[in-house]
């Protein structure tokens, strides 16, 4: 690629090449947008996840020389070789952040794309499926539709130098260096199209169509199936918060969840009637275990109308009056409902009869606004007309093809056998867009619906921008073993450094049990077993090595943006697993009761999710960059500022079918990231950083450490969220260096937060003096306590440590608003 020549166009610069043009717009001084297009003018599509809400871009200048030409604005520098094309990156100091190959790094394949035609002679089969009923269309017809390209977007990243992100998926990836990634939608993979880079930077693909991400010696690029353009965006940061800033000022704010969703979600496959719903919400209040949402699955509806959102009125005789009893109890309900829709059912034949469904006849077309507003419609007068809380949009990727057979495919024919599928009913050019709409429609739905309640959405796939909608995505059905386990804890992380906060996943696992359980789904005992029946655990929760692992699991996920059990095979709720005073009960109990203690500092985080683009589930990278040996840690991470975790992922005490293990120690080796020291949360021990230590992780412990130079906020113990609002906080200060901590609080379930109504309590410890500076209380809102009590524990060995409340406290102080300075 030759550069021929370059302009000023209002506010980007226009570079003329041999095979095209390349445009740079300068959205920040951090944030470059680039795109290359052989067509004669630009695409004037609208992009689905950039909503970029400011008039004007920033200033920058230019310079040249004989060989290249330099884009320059106070953070970045761009080279563009004259004589290739190629791009090299330089923070505004000259040290090189990436660089393109030398012979130039972007590349257009033109390519037909094909569409596929539906008529009167389509035949349409629809059958039960593991994973509900599936429709699929045969004897229909492609054409040629349009040209468009492949994309090819070249990159040499730096020896040591790791790379994250691009959604959950299931391989256990950590650093993706050196591996191959497909992109595409399915039941264990949410794709997000963003690379954060240890070096300082991210690039967001704008790109809907299947991608894969490759990186070996033979070459490291990003590559698009079906584009109009290359159309990506530099993100400077350097630190990982920075670059998600970026990443959320390109894609939207994303809206605070109500309190409730940070507490205890209990959910199965499934609960069957209303009685069966409010007898479990019961039996949680007379244990007095935490609880916060229980979730009733799918099925709600009269068995034969598959994703008809409403309920069966024999199970379900009084919906409304169902609620009721449950907010009583101080417990809100999730709900399932379907993209899909069996024929038959009023959902279906309204959708049919306005033409908002796809070629199989089932799904609902969720890129067409009008059938979006239906399918709200639809929910709201069938479900949430109620008094219901919250959503699960289940099955949003919307296909499955790869959902059957005895062997697990590879994983290119995966790939193939699941997006030939999407591209029969989707525009190849948007198969991975469907769960983005999806989302949308039930947000803005409910958003002209009432302001009263905030959208919670639970969804089994993500793209980017999908936040802004109030989704919280979950890893899909997966299957209970200790490798599982292990897989998934890099699976999160590399989801929420791609700037989407809200992940979570079925603790213990869907799948519990393996093949033997395939007569649960199929009355055929004649069809062989799919291979995603992969659970370990035949025996379920009566299991002691299940039970083992279902609480380690318990463990991790207290510690998750949502925490929530789910699944099939086996009961999930807490005294399942034994009663009070056995092990494994207790200890559940403990975490539960730990999640709840520490909702001040959680939903002090969710306030900063949504006003300072923050993240609550990082990998160590986010706040240890300049320490290399974490790059590569997929077993570790912070859960916000202060707090890092430590999950175990092998059993120490029993095997399957309860066989008990013997010789094994009951530790784990933790990394202490260099640059502070660190607290043992369980015993208040004190350890410099930069080294491993063997942490004790008997049943009852998980490895918790704080890093010195940390405020911590902790409520009494509660039976849910709203409880004791105003109860004193006990603040637990880990010295050792400065610290800060804001404490947000607000009403909890409405927006009236969007216009001001939310207060801040600014929290400062000086370490040298040793001086904590409780702020002047910042705004406030209707129902906010006048007066606050604070008990501060200076935390030491042996003193203000593990989950009990602190009885001998160091200081109290009264709060009236107004800043306090207290030396100790």
């Amino acid at each position: 690629m030759i550069i021929t020549s370059y302009k000023k166009v209002n506010e980007y610069l226009l570079l003329n090449t041999d095979c095209g043009k390349i445009r740079l717009i300068p959205y920040s001084d951090s944030i470059v947008r680039i795109t290359y297009s052989r067509e004669k003018h630009f695409s004037p599509k609208d992009s689905l996840m950039i909503i970029w809400e400011e008039d004007t871009c920033a200033n920058w200048s230019l310079k040249e020389s004989h060989d290249k030409i330099t884009f320059i604005t106070k953070a970045l520098q761009i080279d563009i070789n004259k004589h290739t094309g190629a791009f090299t990156y330089y923070d505004s100091l000259g040290n090189l952040l990436t660089k393109e190959p030398a012979h130039g790094g972007k590349s257009l394949e033109s390519i037909d794309v094909v569409k596929t035609v539906f008529d009167e002679s389509t035949q349409i089969r629809a059958t039960q499926s593991v994973d509900g009923i599936r429709s699929n269309a045969t004897d229909y017809k492609k054409i040629i539709d349009r040209k468009a390209y492949h994309t090819k977007l070249e990159f040499i990243w730096e020896d040591g130098e790791a790379i994250y992100g691009l959604g959950s998926h299931e391989e256990g990836i950590m650093n993706l260096r050196g591996h191959h990634q497909y992109l595409y939608q399915q039941n264990m993979k949410s794709v997000v199209p963003m690379l954060v880079s240890t070096k300082g930077y991210g690039i967001l693909v704008d790109s809907y169509s299947l991608m894969t991400f490759h990186d070996d010696m033979y070459g490291s690029y990003i590559w698009t199936d079906v584009d109009d353009e290359m159309d990506y965006y530099f993100i400077y940061g350097p630190e990982f918060d920075e670059i998600i800033n970026g990443y959320r000022e390109l894609t939207g704010n994303t809206p605070m969840l109500p309190r409730w969703a940070y507490g205890y979600v209990q959910s199965k496959e499934r609960y069957k009637t209303q009685e069966e719903l409010v007898s479990i919400v019961k039996e949680y209040r007379k244990r007095k275990i935490p609880l916060d949402l229980i979730v009733l699955d799918w099925r709600s509806w009269t068995d034969g109308q598959w994703g008809q959102k409403s309920f069966d009125p024999e199970r379900f005789p009084d919906p409304t009056e169902m609620m009721s009893q449950l907010h009583d109890m101080n417990t809100k309900l999730m709900v399932s409902i379907w993209p899909i829709m069996a024929s038959g059912s009023n959902n279906h034949s309204e959708m049919s009869s306005k033409g908002f469904l796809l070629g199989n006849q089932a799904n609902y077309n969720a890129f067409d606004e009008k059938a979006r507003k239906l399918y709200w419609n639809q929910a709201n007068d069938g479900i949430f007309s109620h008094g219901t809380d919250a959503w699960w949009c289940d099955c949003t990727e919307p296909f499955e093809a790869d959902w059957k057979g005895e062997l697990k495919p590879e994983p290119e024919e995966r790939m193939n056998i699941n997006t030939q599928e999407a591209k029969k009913y989707l525009d190849p050019e948007y198969i991975n867009a469907y769960s983005l709409l999806h989302c949308k429609g039930i947000y803005e739905g409910q958003r002209n619906t009432t302001d009263h309640k905030r959208v919670v959405n639970l969804t089994r796939s993500a793209y980017a921008g999908q936040h802004r909608y109030a989704a919280i995505t979950w890893s899909g059905d997966i299957a209970s073993s200790w490798d599982t386990l292990r897989k998934q804890i890099p699976a999160g992380l590399n989801f929420c450094v791609t700037g989407e906060p809200y992940w979570t996943l079925d603790i213990g696992a869907f799948f519990v049990g393996g093949k033997s359980k395939w007569c649960r789904w199929c009355d055929d005992k004649n069809i062989p077993a799919p291979w995603f029946l992969a659970g370990e655990y035949d025996n379920g929760c009566n299991d002691l090595g299940y039970r083992e692992l279902y609480v380690r699991w318990f463990q991790y996920g207290a510690f998750l943006p949502m925490f929530r059990s789910h699944g099939t095979d086996t009961p999930r709720e807490i005294w399942q697993f034994g009663e009070p005073g056995s092990i494994f009960y207790d200890t559940l109990v403990k975490f539960d009761n730990l999640r709840y203690r520490l909702m001040p500092y959680i939903y002090s985080l969710a306030g900063k999710v949504t006003f300072d683009n923050y993240t609550i589930m990082r990998s160590l990278a986010f706040d240890y960059r300049d320490d290399n040996n974490v790059y590569n840690i997929a077993d570790q991470f912070m859960f916000g500022p202060s707090i890092m975790i430590n999950p175990i992922t092998k059993p120490m005490y029993y095997g399957k079918n309860s066989k008990k293990l013997s010789g094994i120690e009951k530790t784990r080796e933790v990394y202490l990231p260099k640059g502070y020291d660190w607290y043992d949360f369980w015993t208040g021990k004190q350890y410099q950083g930069g080294q491993i230590i063997e942490s004790k992780a008997t049943l009852d412990i998980m490895p918790i450490y704080i890093r010195a130079g940390s405020i911590i906020p902790m409520g009494p113990v509660v039976q849910y969220t709203d409880e004791q609002l105003d109860a004193p906080i006990e603040l637990r200060i880990y010295i050792g260096s400065d610290s800060c901590f804001t404490v947000y609080e607000d009403e909890g379930d409405n927006y009236n937060y969007e216009n001001g109504s939310y207060s801040l309590i600014n929290l400062k410890w000086l370490d040298d003096n040793k001086t904590l500076i409780i702020g002047n209380r910042e705004g406030s809102y209707k129902g906010m306590s006048s007066y606050r009590q604070f008990k501060i524990v200076i935390v030491s060995k042996g003193h203000g440590t593990g989950i009990d409340k602190q009885i001998n406290t160091d200081k109290i102080i009264n709060y009236d608003g107004n800043e306090i300075q207290v030396t100790f």
